[in-house]
């Protein structure tokens, strides 16, 4: 009767197209986002809009504004199987003589975060911050007007010291960033701040802890969608290079961040990885790297191979449901690959609309170890 049951919702799972990835999963080969986007100067800190048509970052290609160039910059595209077009700087009203990078854009694309800062660089920053480099805001009432003039987090958030990378969350209620404030663990630490409502004020930051932060610097956090995957760049023992990128994940929102994984060698490499960037349906890792034998930073992605092949057989088929019909309502990692790469707790039709996607596909064996 079981069985049964499973196979029928299976058949409504295969009419639901969704664009969901996998949460065993592997990445597919890093490609270089290409010369109309990328320059022979900087190019880094990717953050993505919703649906996946906007790009801004930070460049010092020429252009820009001030002595150091070092600006925010959009490009966009008409759908997401096109290419970028050439990228647009946003302007004196939000880049400045300054330093403007590091930039967020928040889910309604109406509030886009960034710092003045660059860690180790004496660069001018913006009037009327707090410290060596603080958390800002600029606003625009809708998608199709100017952005406003960019307005200081305030002391509750931004400190004397160095803050960072900020990334707002989906629901705009949480924004994680770096800083380098004397009451952290050392050196570089991953913080969160909350709001009840957008309407209300920020509250005062969250440590993320020794499970997460370490010894060495930990940077450019970058949250998933769905609250439970948090990427970011650490310096810390364990890695290929200089910076890599590593992943935390939790059940819920309200458990406790797990114990960050590296994202392996296909990712990082032995010089420097960073800047992390997840897109909204967890498909596409954007990150910006300066690789050996490069040049300076530039932006790169990588798709997310699902891997639902549960039986290594090379083909997603029965004998794959079975395994999840099998662990159906459990909190079984193996088969929880849905709805976004890392799960989401528990075996479900969330899990089974993922199967159903590939099912029939030929597949080869996982090469690496799921996250966890």
């Amino acid at each position: 009767m079981k069985t049964t049951k499973i196979l029928t919702i299976l058949v409504l799972a295969l009419g639901l197209v969704a664009e969901i990835a996998n949460a065993d999963f592997t990445f597919g080969t890093p490609t270089d986002l290409g010369p109309v986007v990328n320059t022979s100067a900087g190019d880094a800190q990717p953050s993505t809009s919703v649906d996946g048509l906007s790009l801004y970052f930070a460049s010092g290609r020429p252009g820009g504004y001030g002595i150091y160039l070092v600006d925010i910059w959009v490009t966009k595209r008409e759908t997401t199987n096109e290419e970028w077009d050439l990228p647009v700087n946003l302007g004196p009203t939000v880049n400045s003589g300054a330093v403007e990078a590091s930039p967020s854009i928040s889910a309604d694309g109406l509030s886009l975060f960034f710092c003045d800062c660059l860690r180790g660089a004496i660069l001018p920053k913006r009037p009327d911050g707090y410290g060596n480099g603080d958390l800002w805001v600029t606003t625009r009432t809708t998608k199709d007007d100017d952005w406003g003039p960019p307005v200081n987090l305030g002391p509750v958030i931004n400190s004397s010291a160095h803050d960072d990378e900020p990334d707002i969350s989906t629901d705009g209620l949480s924004l994680y960033f770096s800083s380098e404030r004397s009451d952290g663990l050392n050196g570089l630490d991953l913080w969160v701040t909350t709001r009840a409502t957008k309407d209300d004020d920020w509250g005062n930051p969250v440590n993320l802890g020794p499970k997460v932060n370490s010894s060495a610097d930990d940077n450019c956090p970058s949250i998933s969608a769905d609250d439970l995957a948090l990427f970011f760049a650490s310096r810390r023992p364990g890695g290929q290079g200089q910076w890599d990128l590593w992943l935390t994940t939790r059940r819920t929102k309200y458990d406790d961040w797990g114990s960050p994984v590296n994202l392996g060698p296909i990712i990082n490499d032995s010089g420097n990885d960073f800047g992390p960037e997840i897109s909204h349906d967890g498909s596409t890792l954007y990150f910006c790297t300066h690789r050996i034998g490069t040049g300076d930073a530039d932006l790169w992605q990588a798709s997310i191979e699902p891997v639902v092949d549960l039986n290594t057989d090379g083909i997603i088929d029965s004998a794959d449901m079975c395994i999840m019909v099998d662990h159906w309502g459990e909190d079984y990692s193996l088969c929880d690959i849905g709805p976004m790469p890392w799960g989401d707790g528990i075996v479900d039709v969330q899990d089974l609309i993922v199967l159903a996607e590939h099912l029939f596909e030929e597949f080869p064996p996982a090469e690496i170890e799921p996250a966890e």
